[in-house]
């Protein structure tokens, strides 16, 4: 029991992070909510009004993001170093400073709970679609395998097709631009993540020739394609899509009071998923809760009135 009490509570540290980075000001007692929209006919734009923000979702269509790619991937780069966001870096380095003596304690009690409990540490899959060795469509056959397969990009991006099919039927311009905002996402959170993966070369748990796993820091690009498992695991490219998803979601519908409730308790069972399967460890997660985060606001943002995104902040 003590192990259990132990883990868990070391555990939770990481979602300090997400629920810290969503509502740094949480003393403050909420505004009453309050929640309208109308059509702005005249320049063809669904305007979203909840609280103090204003939002405007026009018709330009789905990929419209695209021509704003390098200056989101700009904003990107200088966010953590900006006045604004200071408090939010030094919390996730701290974070991540607190996690990781503690990173090879965690993941073994992790998988000895999560045997206790009868969970799997496999991946498993049933792959009824493929082609020569490319896994077309794939589905989960134990718990573990499906805590896991939330965290991959493909599921995601099912979900932002889905909102592109029911905006465009429905005349939606806020789901449409929604399925836009994850997909600008990805690439911007992708491509942020992949270089500092190559940056760091972090081994995964699986792969750890020493309690805790070995730094490789810039690995050469070939050995980073041979060996990826060997330099790859910090920070975590599964929590950031699962944080930039659950971020993107809840900006665009500020409404939808139970997306981040149940959006962090899914990202909390996946993370659970990936230590049992020995994939990350625990500190690999703050710093991509904060990639998440950063990338799913930078591409909402674009919605807000300018009046409003003095007060938005990152």
């Amino acid at each position: 029991m003590k192990r259990t009490h132990y883990t868990l509570f070391l555990f939770s540290l990481i979602f300090i992070n997400s629920v810290y980075a969503q509502n740094p000001d949480s003393a403050v007692v909420p505004m009453r909510p309050k929640f309208g929209k109308y059509m702005d006919t005249t320049n063809r734009q669904l305007i979203i009004r909840y609280k103090e923000k204003e939002m405007a979702f026009n018709s330009r269509g789905t990929f419209q993001f695209v021509r704003h790619l390098p200056g989101n991937m700009w904003q990107m780069i200088k966010s953590p170093v900006q006045k604004s966001n200071l408090k939010g870096l030094a919390f996730v380095a701290v974070s991540t400073a607190i996690l990781l003596p503690f990173d090879q304690v965690l993941i073994d009690n992790v998988r000895q709970i999560s045997r206790d409990i009868h969970l799997s540490d496999e991946t498993d899959y049933g792959i009824p679609v493929r082609i020569g060795t490319t896994k077309i469509i794939k589905y989960p056959k134990n718990i573990n395998s499906a805590l896991y397969q939330m965290g991959e990009g493909g599921t995601s991006m099912a979900l932002a097709c889905g909102l592109w099919i029911y905006g465009k039927i429905k005349k939606d311009y806020r789901a449409v631009q929604t399925a836009g905002d994850l997909a600008e996402t990805f690439i911007i959170m992708g491509v942020s993540t992949q270089i500092l993966k190559r940056i760091s070369g972090r081994q995964s748990p699986f792969m750890a020739t020493a309690k805790g796993g070995v730094w490789h820091p810039f690995p050469s690009f070939k050995e980073f394609q041979t060996n990826t498992s060997n330099y790859d695991a910090f920070p975590s490219g599964h929590l950031a899509t699962m944080m930039a998803t659950v971020t993107v979601l809840s900006e665009n519908y500020p409404e939808k009071k139970w997306i981040r409730p149940v959006g962090y308790s899914i990202m909390g069972l996946t993370a659970w998923a990936m230590m049992n399967t020995q994939v990350h460890w625990i500190s690999d997660y703050p710093l991509a809760l904060a990639l998440g985060y950063l990338s799913g606001k930078i591409s909402t943002m674009r919605h807000m009135k300018k009046t409003n995104l003095k007060s938005a902040g990152l």
